[in-house]
């Protein structure tokens, strides 16, 4: 379920958010019913979740001679797991070049509200939506009277991004994570618009028309903006 965390910078209920993803990870999502949220350390940044350079200088001070209190930090990494999605107001061309293959895939199109709804309260996992910052890991500190707060900043070099995501640190469940988990999800309330990737086949456009009629899913499907016919 959603919990409202007061000291997470959480965007505007309007604002227009994104997932990109291929055509077998979104049937998964419609199957099941159930978002795939990843372990934060099996992200590719290295540094996720982990802390900037003088908020960790100030972590060992206070550790003094306790490994163990720095310790903590390391194995909370392997508890939390995230769901990321895209801010934009537009399609974005860099991230269907990212997150999809062979000019095949989907982007979900969503807002902060309708994330907010999806996650029910039939759901055992606490999820909190937070905005990421991106800062200089080398000059700015993150605070770390929060336990969500390593999970909401990342480099600078990452701003491309725009990054917002859904949060949970499943500690207090004493589950056993290997990639990650699903997390029971209204489909109807998280999907506003599905558009198909700008560059794919008819044959391709025409297997997800024929897909979301099957399954009886009456999401509207966009044909991609940046598909659209020159003027000149």
């Amino acid at each position: 379920m959603f919990v409202q965390n007061e000291d997470i910078t959480l965007p505007a209920e309007d604002t227009i958010v994104w997932k990109y993803l291929d055509l077998s990870k979104f049937l998964d999502l419609l199957l099941c019913k159930q978002l795939f949220m990843s372990r934060s350390d099996k992200f590719e940044d290295q540094y996720e979740g982990t802390f900037s350079e003088p908020t960790f200088e100030e972590l060992k001070k206070i550790s003094g001679d306790n490994p163990e209190f720095l310790d903590k930090y390391k194995q909370h990494r392997k508890n939390v797991v995230i769901s990321s999605w895209h801010i934009n107001e537009y399609e974005s061309y860099a991230m269907w070049q990212i997150f999809t293959k062979n000019n095949e895939g989907l982007a979900i199109q969503s807002t902060i509200g309708r994330l907010q709804q999806a996650l029910g309260p039939e759901n055992r996992y606490e999820q909190h939506i937070g905005e990421v910052k991106y800062i200089d890991y080398k000059k700015e500190k993150i605070p770390f009277d929060n336990n969500f707060f390593p999970f909401l900043f990342k480099r600078k070099s990452f701003q491309y991004e725009r990054e917002v995501r859904i949060v949970s640190d499943l500690s207090p469940h004493h589950v056993n994570i290997n990639e990650g988990v699903k997390a029971n999800v209204d489909i109807n309330r998280l999907i506003e618009k599905v558009y198909i990737h700008p560059k794919s086949e008819n044959w391709y456009k025409n297997l997800v028309f024929q897909l979301m009629e099957q399954l009886g899913f009456p999401f509207e499907i966009e044909k991609s903006d940046l598909e659209s016919d020159i003027l000149i």
